[in-house]
């Protein structure tokens, strides 16, 4: 004998409140148009990894109030559990099961009434069709001619828009031409982890982005800090540097002498040491360019001796 209504829910209750507690992350999953044998091959594409489990979602609800008084972080996966939905319950690493969710998709015929989640082409080409078919195609307003027996199409057509409901006889043409332009598989919602929600978009976050955005965050903070005076931890090394460049400043101009301001004390107090000092640099940046400078034209002598050995006895 089955079970009853009220034993089945239980049950399901019962094995809703086991994969919370046994899973740290949860991937609330869109799971319009797949079918049942598709969800087979999800399934056991992700047996070891992760547990999918569906339900109504009057029953998923029921479940996660219940459970909320003594686990309050379930209430964040309410406002997502509507429409046409499942769980895929894991604890292994959220990018890979991701990928392995969104990977298997399958074609699927257009069917009519439904919306089209791409833009939908027919291409050129001799379609098969018998003649008697042209009025099909000009109700469709698609080019054609006759050749070889048969429809051609002349151009590539745009058939269906995305977002556009697919009508009637633009299923009817491509069931005909056997194009299945549609792929339909599980998408993610919304991802659960460790109590807290975000959207699939943040796996795609990278270290590189969060340093980025730190160091960005780090500036902001110490540019605000110098220009309102105001001391704040990422503004300390602009203000010891700031500093020590005042008292620089003050010994140079001063008799008090710090290590640092002895050089340029020295350089100060004998202008022709200076005057050597920046002969020496000029001298040695300009080495690299004089020899260069040889060098091409050692290059050209030899160029001329060459032409002289060639053609110099002939003149």
């Amino acid at each position: 004998m089955g079970l009853s209504k009220g034993e089945k829910k239980a049950a399901y209750f019962g094995k809703l409140e086991n994969l919370l507690s046994s899973y740290k992350s949860i991937f609330i999953v869109n799971v319009d148009n797949v079918g049942s044998q598709q969800m087979h091959m999800i399934r056991r594409a992700l047996r070891g990894d992760a547990e999918i489990l569906m339900g109504k979602n009057t029953m998923v609800r029921r479940a996660l109030k219940l459970l909320a008084p003594e686990n309050p972080q379930y209430e964040s996966l309410l406002p997502f559990v509507r429409g046409n939905v499942g769980f895929v319950f894991t604890n292994s690493d959220l990018k890979d099961i991701r990928e392995n969710i969104i990977s298997n998709r399958v074609a699927a015929p257009a069917r009519a009434g439904a919306l089209a989640p791409v833009d939908v082409f027919v291409p050129a080409g001799n379609t098969g069709m018998e003649p008697g078919m042209t009025s099909f195609f000009q109700a469709l307003s698609i080019p054609t001619k006759i050749a070889r027996g048969s429809i051609e199409i002349t151009s590539d057509v745009h058939l269906v828009k995305v977002g556009d409901k697919v009508g009637a006889s633009e299923a009817t043409l491509l069931n005909k031409l056997n194009i299945s332009p549609f792929t339909y598989g599980l998408s993610v919602v919304q991802i659960y982890d460790n109590g807290t929600t975000f959207s699939s978009s943040v796996l795609d976050i990278t270290d590189e982005d969060l340093i980025t955005r730190l160091m960005e965050g780090i500036n902001a903070i110490a540019s605000i800090s110098l220009a309102a005076n105001y001391l704040s931890l990422p503004a300390v090394p602009h203000i010891t540097i700031n500093l020590f460049k005042e008292i620089l400043a003050i010994s140079v101009a001063t008799d008090y002498t710090i290590t640092a301001a002895e050089s340029i004390k020295e350089l100060l107090a004998n202008p022709e040491a200076m005057a050597a000092a920046a002969a020496a640099a000029s001298a040695s940046s300009a080495t690299p360019a004089a020899g260069g400078a040889a060098a091409a034209a050692v290059v050209e002598e030899e160029e001329e001796s060459d032409d002289d050995m060639g053609f110099g006895l002939f003149d």
